[in-house]
């Protein structure tokens, strides 16, 4: 192996489609390691519930026989790899990176420190990289431990511009479906999040697969969660507009699956896909003419509602990997963290999220799960999202 070559950053995936199998595992470590050359920075693994049981053979596998110092993980209702998704799976998907030149920094978070963030005692910065040698950060959740999104602003205050990708995790219907790990075996924190530093960059995208309809308005008042009017008109009232300026073939498709889509920016003359954080209509008032969104939108902030259809996902996660692919070039490696109730759900015929990166990018190493919400920025900001697909691409410097 020359210098270079001993120096490059280098992946590996692998997607076994089965219950807890030590033969088949073992041989997918050692060919990881094969394919690394060397013993990997860090490994990110996504296992099906039923794996539980076999969770420490499962991370003393990887240890051994992939050279794993570091290994992150949770459970996960389906499993990804390159170009392909399996849902309500039995299995584990893998990705082992070998980063020489980079620093990756893991915390576990526990759910008492989110409180103490909430009463503006934000947890220390975590130092040891210089700030134009940062790379982004992957985090997973565990969504009865992650109670409010108030740690999240609190998040963005403390690492302003770090990008987190990742997800809630996800298995099934017990709360013991539900878990987070790491090479020592499950973890009781409620956020295990990595920081990647140095020898790396990360891009990504977030598609939340929904297409603007209707008109974008100005909110003129708001009462913490609800919307009382848009553009000097009944909330309602602009919901109902944009409901009828749809296609009468498109309405049926359309009940419960219209969404708020909030600007990011005041300052573009043209707001387009992507340009807002969507957002839930949990309910409205027709006689009050209310709206009730799942965020706090403040007076002045545009407002446009959106579709969230198939066609519409499919156009927006394309369009957001081609600009990824013009803005960061080619990855070596990726994370894909998709929400439960795309796949199948949404697109009728599997394999939709993680096919559009294998088109766009080619088979790039790719691990991942589907998840109870996804991480990820809009407009320079981390939210937790739903229905959304997040993926992060790891790229040379």
């Amino acid at each position: 192996m020359s210098p270079d070559e001993a120096t490059a950053n280098r992946a590996h995936s692998i997607l076994l489609r089965t219950t807890f199998d030590e033969d088949a595992l073992s041989k997918a470590a050692r060919e990881a390691r094969q394919r690394l050359g060397g013993a990997p920075t860090a490994v990110f693994a996504f296992v099906s519930a039923d794996w539980r049981p076999r969770l420490k053979d499962c991370l003393e596998i990887i240890q051994v026989e992939g050279h794993a110092a570091t290994i992150t993980g949770c459970s996960g209702y389906g499993l990804m790899g390159v170009g392909q998704e399996d849902e309500n799976v039995s299995g584990i998907s893998v990705l082992f990176l070998r980063l020489p030149d980079t620093q990756a920094l893991r915390t576990e978070i526990e759910e008492g420190d989110f409180a103490d963030a909430e009463a503006g005692m934000p947890w220390p910065r975590i130092t040891g990289a210089a700030p134009d040698d940062f790379g982004g950060w992957i985090a997973l959740a565990h969504p009865q431990r992650l109670r409010s999104e108030g740690w999240l602003r609190q998040w963005n205050t403390v690492y302003p511009g770090e990008a987190i990708y990742g997800g809630l995790c996800s298995g099934g219907p017990s709360p013991d479906d539900l878990f987070l790990f790491t090479e020592a075996g499950e973890s009781r924190a409620a956020m295990i999040a990595t920081r990647f530093s140095g020898g790396v960059r990360m891009g990504g995208v977030v598609s939340q697969g929904c297409r603007p309809i209707g008109e974008p308005y100005t909110i003129t008042e708001v009462d913490r969660n609800v919307v009382v009017s848009i553009g000097q008109r009944r909330a309602y009232e602009v919901l109902e507009d944009a409901f009828e300026s749809l296609e009468e073939t498109e309405k049926a498709a359309a009940r419960g699956n219209i969404f708020a889509g909030l600007a990011m920016t005041e300052y573009k003359d043209e707001l387009r896909q992507g340009d807002f954080l969507v957002r839930n209509i949990l309910g409205g008032d027709p006689n009050a003419g209310v709206l009730a969104l799942g965020a706090y939108p403040r007076v002045g902030q545009t407002l446009q509602f959106q579709l969230r259809d198939q066609d519409s996902a499919d156009e927006d996660l394309r369009n957001q990997c081609a600009g990824a692919q013009a803005r960061y070039g080619q990855p070596f490696a990726s994370l894909l963290f998709s929400c439960a109730g795309r796949g199948v759900r949404l697109f009728e015929s599997p394999n939709h999220d993680a096919g559009v990166i294998e088109d766009v990018f080619g088979r790039v190493p790719l691990a991942g799960y589907f998840c109870n919400g996804e991480f990820g920025p809009v407009g320079g900001k981390n939210f937790i999202h739903g229905y959304t697909a997040s993926a992060a691409f790891f790229l040379n410097r």
